[in-house]
């Protein structure tokens, strides 16, 4: 069981969602432009359910903000990361 409880086994990474404890299945990748600078990126993870609700919440305060399928290890993870644009 991880710290955050809920049954998860070691190793496994939960959604960055408040009191979500589903696996992660995306990477939210932003930045806030006011205090990083370009090349410092933040990654929250998300599962199906809250992917689209935390990209919204980013790109919502005009943050830079993309989402990538989020690998089981890191040998799997994509070149380039999917450009969602904000609203």
């Amino acid at each position: 069981m991880s710290m955050l409880g809920g049954g998860l086994e070691p190793g496994s990474d939960p959604c960055s969602r408040a009191g979500c404890r589903t696996e992660a299945s995306w990477q939210v990748i932003w930045r806030n432009p006011r205090i990083h600078a370009p090349d410092r990126r933040k990654i929250w993870l998300a599962c199906d359910e809250h992917a689209e609700y935390l990209r919204d919440y980013l790109a919502a305060r005009d943050f830079p903000v993309e989402l990538s399928p989020f690998p089981a290890d890191a040998e799997h993870a994509p070149s380039s990361p999917v450009s969602i644009e904000g609203p």
